[in-house]
C-alpha cells in the first residue's frame, strides 16, 4: 500500500470518515454499502474513490486491518477465540483461515513464537 495514498485517503472527508469508522469498530459486519453510508456517498462512487485513494478495495482493506490488528493482539497474548469474536468472525476456524490467507501464517504459529506465551485459551 502506498503510504502517500493512504495518508491522502485519511484527509479525504468521505473516505477518511469510513477509515476511522473501520478502525474504531473492526468487528462490525462491514459491507461496501454500510461503509458508503458512513462516508455519505453512493456505493459505486465510494467503492471507486476508496480504491483510487487507498490502493485496494474497501473490503480487502477491512480484512487486512482486522488481521494486522489481530497479529498485534496475538503477540500480546490474546487467544484465537477472543480475536475471532473481536474481528467479527463467527468461528475460530473461519478466523484462522482468513488470518492465514492474509498474513501467510497461522495464528497458532504467531502465538508459539511469542516468548512466555500462555496456552491458547
Amino acid at each position: 500500500m502506498d503510504r502517500s495514498g493512504w495518508l491522502l485517503a485519511l484527509r479525504d472527508p468521505h473516505i477518511g470518515r469510513a477509515l476511522a469508522t473501520v478502525h474504531r469498530a473492526p468487528e462490525h459486519p462491514w459491507t461496501v454499502a454500510s461503509l458508503a453510508r458512513e462516508a455519505a456517498m453512493s456505493r459505486s462512487a465510494f467503492a471507486a474513490h476508496f480504491t483510487d485513494l487507498v490502493g485496494e478495495p474497501a473490503m480487502q482493506y477491512v480484512t487486512r486491518w482486522r488481521m494486522e490488528s489481530a497479529l498485534t493482539a496475538l503477540r500480546e497474548g490474546a487467544s484465537v477465540a477472543e480475536l475471532a469474536a473481536r474481528s467479527g468472525y463467527e468461528s475460530r476456524a473461519a478466523f484462522a483461515r482468513a488470518f492465514k490467507r492474509v498474513m501467510g501464517l497461522t495464528p497458532g504459529s504467531v502465538r508459539r513464537a511469542v516468548p512466555n506465551a500462555t496456552t491458547p485459551r
